[in-house]
């Protein structure tokens, strides 16, 4: 019998990428044969993400190119916006079949079920989140040098824009023991670096029974990969409120946890911040930032920011680019705010007109840009140890060092998945670090 082949495309964060690997490991275990988005397939699958407007648009585009590709085409939609609103995917022509948050790992199940070539109606499988904390473990295996294991999903936090909890439901953690086994899985793969990821990593464990908290995890991997010759540890992104001064201190003194730091910002106007219902300060966000730059000059802190928020004046924005031009941090993400329904803010008042805020996102990527170079050129002459990845490009091997600078040197096939101690040299005209 023929094997039917399936294709995979994944919208969104990193977590997306992850819940992806595994789904992906599923359909190969089951005999399925996996092969690019752009090829012809029978089934194509797209992870969804219900954080912006550009999403939604970029999961049309990819219907249209899967029927491109195969006319007769099977179209499944999984992840957090076929959660949020599948009613609104069921209405996007070429579309088959929707899972929700909670039964996406049973997708094969539901596909075994179904006769593919008589389509009618998009099928609707809604995942119910209030009657489960389910956790379903998740890591990332193909083709990588770094892995990102996920030992945490969903969020209590309630911010006004976000619908993330309603996508994953509430915050829930995977058990130590099972999360250091998924490592050992890992560590088999070869892979030198780990990425820990989540929601909201920094709630891990209050679901627990007995209760845990991150940095007894992290101490547990510290000391379990340490001794496994298992060299990096990243941490993909933390809340400012749940970075506390324990965690710092111990990734100041791990000898496997790496000098990076990405901190959800978001503004630096206290007005807008209260608006949002986050769970700090701009006063507060600065002292953690000049704790850690006090403690590891040359660590790597990145951070996200939102522009247009409702009632973002004119005097808010100015607040938060003078905040961010004094902040001693590495880069920024810059997100356009964008109108998500079952949000408290699509209600509020004062919408900024589009253009205003294309305009203020375009200034922040600017300084972002200018942030990103003066932390480099910071670390020329710097000696840091670089992971090499596996891409030739142009006659060079890219990798990063562990405080997150893009390096590059002449390519050697013996560099890849190694991690060498480099000199930085100089920054080339694309924003690269050469070294050697």
């Amino acid at each position: 019998m023929k094997k039917k082949k399936v294709a995979f495309s994944t919208l969104g964060c990193k977590l997306n990428f992850t819940e992806t690997d595994t789904i992906i490991n599923k359909f190969l275990m089951k005999g399925y044969e996996y092969v690019k988005y752009i090829s012809f397939a029978d089934i194509y699958i797209i992870n969804t993400c219900s954080v912006t407007n550009n999403a939604e648009k970029k999961l049309k585009k990819l219907v249209k190119i899967a029927l491109k590709n195969n006319v007769n085409a099977f179209i499944v939609a999984i992840g957090c916006y076929s959660q949020v609103n599948p009613k609104k995917i069921s209405l996007i022509n070429g579309i088959d079949l929707i899972i929700g948050a909670k039964k996406k790992f049973k997708i094969i199940n539901y596909l075994e079920n179904i006769n593919l070539y008589k389509k009618k109606t998009a099928k609707i499988y809604y995942s119910d989140l209030k009657k489960s904390d389910l956790y379903f473990p998740s890591y990332s295996k193909l083709n990588r040098t770094r892995s990102f294991l996920k030992i945490q999903d969903g969020c209590d936090y309630k911010c006004s824009y976000c619908t993330i909890p309603k996508a994953r439901g509430t915050s829930k953690s995977d058990e130590i023991t099972n999360i250091i086994k998924y490592a050992k899985n890992v560590i088999k793969k070869g892979i030198k670096e780990i990425v820990l990821t989540g929601v909201n990593i920094g709630d891990f464990g209050k679901n627990l029974k007995p209760k845990s908290n991150f940095l007894e995890l992290m101490k547990a991997m510290d000391s379990f990969l340490y001794e496994k010759k298992i060299i990096r540890i990243r941490i993909s992104s933390i809340e400012p409120n749940l970075l506390n001064d324990d965690i710092i201190n111990f990734i100041l003194k791990s000898k496997i946890f790496v000098h990076h730091f990405h901190i959800p910002f978001q503004s630096g106007s206290d007005e807008i911040l209260k608006k949002m219902k986050r769970r700090y300060s701009s006063n507060f966000f600065e002292k953690k930032i000049i704790k850690i730059k006090n403690l590891m000059p040359n660590a790597c802190i990145g951070s996200d920011v939102i522009v247009g928020f409702p009632g973002e004046q004119e005097k808010n924005f100015i607040e938060t680019y003078l905040f961010l031009s004094k902040l001693d941090i590495s880069y920024f993400h810059v997100f356009s705010y964008s109108e998500r329904i079952n949000t408290e803010a699509i209600s509020m008042k004062n919408s900024i007109p589009q253009k205003i805020r294309y305009k203020r996102s375009k200034i922040l990527r600017i300084l972002s840009k200018r942030k990103k170079y003066n932390f480099y050129y910071k670390n020329i002459n710097k000696k840091k140890k670089v992971l090499f990845e596996k891409k030739n490009k142009s006659g060079y091997i890219y990798g990063y060092t562990d405080n997150f600078i893009r390096t590059k040197t002449t390519w050697k096939s013996f560099l890849i998945n190694q991690i060498k101690k480099v000199t930085l040299l100089n920054i080339d005209y694309l924003g690269n670090m050469i070294c050697h």
